[in-house]
C-alpha cells in the first residue's frame, strides 16, 4: 500500500475525530496510534470503510455523567462527578474499570473505554468495552469517608449498570475496598446478588489471582516475546515503575521467573536497588502500599538504597522495562535512554505509559515492545473469568485460573504475531494487537447491523 495513501487517511481521519471533539488529548492520542496502525489493512479491505466502523467505533454508545454528593468527616457536603464511557458492546457486556482519581475527565475515560474495547476482543472472552469513574481523590480519606462517596456513587451508578450490561471493575484509585463498598450498596439497591462487579472479595464472589492478573500477564506477555528471540527472564535486570498492585504483582512474577527487579516507584520518586528486590522486600512493600498507604521512599530509608526524587527509573540501566504506574511515563527521550542503556523489552503494564514519539523509537529501533491492549489484558481477562464462575455459581482453584490467565497471554500473543509479523525476526505488536483486536469486534458489528 502506498504510504502516502495511507498517511493521508490517518491525517483526514484524525482531522475528523479532532473536530468532533477539539480538546481531547488523550482520546486523540490512543486513536491516532490505533488508526495509524491499521491504515494499511483497512484500506486493502475496503468493506470496513464502506461500513464505517471506525467512525462507529470511536463514537460511544452512550456516555453517563453525573453528579455525587457525599458528606466528609467534618459533616461538610462535597461534590463530585461521576462518569461512565459505554464504548462498544458488539462481542459483549460493556466491561471496564472505575478510576476514582483527580485528573479524571471524558478525554481520559474515553481514550481508556476504547483502549478495552480492543484489549477485551483480544481476550477471546465475549466483554465489550467501558470505562469510568469520578474525579474523587481516595487519597488521605478515611474509610467511611470513601464508603459514603462509594455509595452515592453507585445509587445513580446502579440504574446502568448489570451483569448482562455493564461489569465495572477496578482501576486507579478502586481496589478491594472500593469495590466492597461499591458493590454493597448495589446489592441493597437491587436486592440481589449477582456478578456485576468483578475484582471482588474472594469470599463473596470474587476470583483467585484476580489482584495478581495484570502484572502476572505483562510478565507472561513478556515472556512469550523474549521466547522469540530465545531469551528468558533468567539473570535479566527489570526496571519496573509503580508500586500499586500491578507493580507488586509484576515484581512477584519477575522473581519467581529468576529476573531481578531493581526499580520502583510512586509520585513522589523512585528507588534504585541494584542488590535486587527479593521476596522479603516485596512484602516490605506490599504491606507499605497496601496496609500503611505509605511512600516509596520508605523502602529507601529501610534498605538504605537510592532514592530519586520526582524521577521515573527510566535512567536506570536494564534488560527489560514494565511500565506499570500511568499513562505517558515514558516520553522520547527516556526511550532513547532505555534502549541506549541495552533495554530490548518494553511490556506496558499500565495502559498507554509510553508517548507515542517513545513507541514509535521503540518499534523503529526493533526491540521487543507489548502495548498496553496486549500486555496488561490479563486483568480484563481474570475479570471475565470472574464472571464465567459467577454465571457458573462455582469457584475455581488457584492453579485454575493461573493456567488459564498464562494459556490467554500466550493466545494474544499468537494473534499480535499473526497480524504483526512484518520480517522473519520483527513482530511490530502494535500492528498486531490493533487489528487482531479490531477484526473481531469490526465483524460482529457489521453482523449486528447498523444500530
Amino acid at each position: 500500500m502506498n504510504a502516502k495513501n495511507s498517511q493521508s487517511f490517518v491525517d483526514d481521519f484524525m482531522n475528523y475525530v479532532k473536530s468532533k471533539d477539539p480538546r481531547q488529548p488523550e482520546f486523540h492520542q490512543a486513536v491516532h496510534e490505533v488508526v495509524e496502525s491499521l491504515a494499511d489493512y483497512l484500506l486493502d479491505n475496503p468493506r470496513y470503510l464502506h461500513a464505517r466502523i471506525l467512525e462507529r467505533l470511536v463514537e460511544p454508545e452512550r456516555i453517563i455523567q453525573f453528579r455525587v454528593p457525599w458528606i466528609d468527616d467534618r459533616g461538610k457536603i462535597q461534590i463530585n462527578r461521576g462518569f461512565r464511557v459505554e464504548m462498544n458492546s458488539a462481542i459483549g457486556p460493556y466491561k471496564g474499570g472505575l478510576r476514582f482519581h483527580p485528573t479524571v475527565n471524558q478525554s481520559i475515560l474515553k481514550f481508556l473505554a476504547f483502549e478495552q474495547v480492543l484489549k477485551n476482543s483480544l481476550t477471546s472472552l465475549p466483554m465489550g468495552g467501558g470505562k469510568g469513574g469520578s474525579d474523587f481523590d481516595p487519597k488521605n480519606k478515611s474509610d467511611n469517608e470513601v464508603m459514603r462517596f462509594c455509595q452515592s456513587f453507585m445509587t445513580e451508578l446502579s440504574r446502568h449498570i448489570g451483569a448482562y450490561t455493564d461489569v465495572p471493575a477496578g482501576d486507579i484509585g478502586v481496589g478491594g475496598r472500593e469495590i466492597g463498598f461499591l458493590f454493597g450498596q448495589y446489592k441493597r439497591i437491587r436486592n440481589e446478588f449477582t456478578g456485576v462487579l468483578t475484582g471482588k472479595g474472594v469470599e463473596w464472589g470474587g476470583s483467585l489471582i484476580r489482584p495478581e492478573a495484570t502484572g502476572y500477564g505483562a510478565v507472561y506477555f513478556a515472556k512469550e516475546m523474549m521466547s522469540t528471540r530465545g531469551e528468558s527472564f533468567a539473570g535479566k535486570i527489570v526496571c519496573i515503575s509503580g508500586s500499586g498492585n500491578v507493580a507488586q504483582y509484576a515484581c512477584e512474577k519477575v522473581i519467581e521467573l529468576g529476573g531481578k527487579v531493581v526499580t520502583l516507584s510512586d509520585s513522589s520518586g523512585a528507588i534504585y536497588d541494584p542488590d535486587g528486590i527479593d521476596t522479603e522486600k516485596l512484602a516490605y512493600v506490599m504491606e507499605l502500599k497496601n496496609i500503611h498507604r505509605g511512600r516509596i521512599r520508605e523502602y529507601a530509608d529501610k534498605y538504605g538504597v537510592q532514592y530519586m526524587k520526582g524521577q521515573r527509573p527510566w535512567s536506570i540501566k536494564c534488560d527489560v522495562a514494565l511500565p506499570c504506574a500511568t499513562e505517558n511515563e515514558i516520553n522520547k527521550e527516556e526511550a532513547e535512554i532505555l534502549t541506549r542503556n541495552g533495554c530490548f523489552v518494553v511490556a506496558e503494564g499500565a495502559n498507554m505509559p509510553s508517548t507515542e514519539e517513545a513507541v514509535r523509537h521503540f518499534i523503529n529501533t526493533k526491540i521487543l515492545f507489548g502495548p498496553g491492549k496486549a500486555a496488561n489484558a490479563g486483568g480484563v481477562a481474570v475479570s471475565g473469568l470472574e464472571m464465567t464462575q459467577n454465571s457458573m455459581r462455582l469457584a475455581w482453584s488457584r492453579k485454575e485460573v493461573d493456567d488459564k490467565l498464562h494459556s490467554i497471554m500466550c493466545n494474544i500473543h499468537e494473534m499480535c504475531v499473526k497480524y504483526g509479523k512484518t520480517t522473519h525476526d520483527f513482530t511490530n505488536y502494535v500492528k498486531g494487537a490493533n487489528i487482531g483486536g479490531f477484526v473481531k469486534v469490526a465483524n460482529s458489528m457489521i453482523a449486528q447491523g447498523l444500530v
